[in-house]
């Protein structure tokens, strides 16, 4: 519980100053905008709009006179109603009191007549000072509403009046207009900024991916002539060489060789692929040639700036191949002057290839060696038939993958766990391979121990490379 809340609370600390920066980019960016657009004077402006602020405030203040008298009178006026109806329920309580069964048997009929005349008169004139008395009411409390409104008016522009004659800055000025205009694009964008990330990975994982990931697999050949052999792999490895075979290899992998081996500089690893092997470094290659006949070399090989960098040999035999993205390459063996033969496979018009947005794989055909490196190690997933007359097939963290045999089908699959790709430990597909084969992949994902813009960078340039299969 502990370590979710100090996550919770680093990330809404990120969030926040994120947002924090984003608000005062944006004032900052907004008001270096109205200044170079602005013709006028700041100094000029801020005397305009206080002129304005002191008109704003002289009809606000008549108006709250012509309000305060208004409403004078509508009280005083109801107050000469109220006394008439204590002066109409006078009368009639009177005159009521005077009703009796002498009176009306013995007394004077004309008085009665005219008392009783009295009496309805009274009621009539009580019953108009009351509807008076009410309709003054609601305009009474209609008149202090209003008074009310004026008052907070009133207040807020004496407020800004006494700010913009205290404030001299042209700095203040401008951010001020820069909020003004600004405020509610900006409380757009801060919206967006906090769940938009959310919302987005809601739809892509329950509602497109599922649609997506429907569809044939990818497949390049129907046939597995040969099993590449893919050895163990260590922080370092040792690579021989025999009479005629040729190494190329990243100068930052070389550790050591045997003095017999012939140096040169290769700058290029394939003239063929000359933007993929810059983009994945393969440029000021070291050659190492063994031309002793009858004896055997060798070089070892390592990542000096990576301890968590370990290397693998894949080995092709004659007639079989292996897809292979050339970022994970470090060298390649052959025989003598032959090159390793690289076929490139398109495949804009398959729908898994917009799914993974990868258009083109890398088939190195052999025979040969290939050097591959790989964080925290290279491992080999192995499927076979076992006789159960079910198809292996078997899934992992596209991140990881190294290389397949082209005889496997190759799909994208949605993620296995919302949460996992929620925060960034897996990516919304993963790499599902079914068939008699095998694939390579790398324990953890390269770019897993990065953060913050680092990441985001290395994230973008890996979508780049990923899109041309590198």
């Amino acid at each position: 519980m502990y370590i979710f809340l100090y996550r919770f609370g680093t990330w809404l600390l990120s969030k926040l100053g994120a947002a924090v920066l984003i608000v005062v980019l944006a004032l900052v960016g907004v008001g270096v905008w109205l200044y170079l657009n602005d013709q006028v004077d700041a100094e000029t402006r801020r005397l305009e709009y206080m002129e304005g602020l002191r008109q704003a405030q002289t009809e606000f203040t008549a108006q709250k006179a012509t309000v305060l008298a208004e409403l004078q009178d509508l009280r005083t006026t109801a107050a000469s109603q109220e006394e008439r109806i204590e002066r109409a329920q006078k009368i009639v309580a009177g005159l009521m009191e005077m009703r009796s069964w002498w009176e009306e048997w013995f007394g004077d009929g004309e008085q009665q007549a005219a008392n009783e005349t009295q009496i309805a008169r009274m009621g009539v004139l009580k019953q108009e000072a009351e509807g008076r008395f009410a309709e003054l009411q609601t305009l009474i409390g209609n008149a202090e509403v209003n008074l009310a409104e004026l008052d907070y008016r009133l207040t807020a522009v004496e407020r800004d009046l006494e700010s913009s004659a205290e404030s001299q800055s042209p700095v203040a000025h401008y951010l001020r207009d820069a909020w003004e205009q600004s405020k509610w694009y900006l409380l757009i964008v801060l919206v967006t900024f906090f769940v938009g990330p959310s919302i987005v990975k809601l739809l892509s994982f329950y509602l497109l991916a599922p649609i997506l990931a429907r569809g044939k697999a990818i497949k390049f050949s129907e046939e597995l002539v040969a099993v590449p052999h893919v050895r163990k792999s260590e922080v370092s490895t040792v690579v021989n060489l025999w009479p005629g075979e040729v190494l190329r290899v990243k100068e930052g992998f070389l550790q050591s060789s045997d003095d017999s081996l012939k140096r040169k500089t290769r700058f290029i690893f394939d003239w063929s692929i000359p933007f993929t092997s810059i983009a994945c470094r393969l440029t000021e290659l070291v050659e190492l040639r063994n031309r002793q006949a009858g004896g055997r070399l060798a070089a070892t090989l390592s990542n000096g700036d990576d301890p968590h960098m370990e290397l693998s040999v894949i080995e092709v035999p004659d007639g079989a191949s292996i897809i292979l993205r050339p970022s994970f390459l470090v060298g390649v063996l052959t025989k003598g002057e032959d090159k390793v033969e690289i076929r490139r496979r398109w495949t804009l018009f398959r729908w898994q290839a917009w799914i993974t947005l990868q258009f083109r794989f890398f088939e190195f055909v052999g025979p040969c060696r290939i050097v591959v490196a790989g964080s925290r190690g290279v491992r080999a997933e192995i499927l076979q038939d076992e006789g159960e007359g079910t198809r292996p097939a078997r899934r992992t963290n596209q991140l990881s993958t190294i290389g397949f045999t082209p005889n496997l089908d190759y799909l994208p699959v949605r993620a296995e766990t919302f949460w996992g790709y929620y925060r960034d430990m897996n990516p919304l597909f993963d790499d599902l391979f079914a068939g008699n084969g095998l694939f390579v992949l790398q324990e953890t994902s390269r770019d897993s121990d990065q953060t913050g813009p680092k990441k985001f960078w290395a994230t973008i340039w890996n979508s780049i490379l990923k899109v041309f299969g590198i």
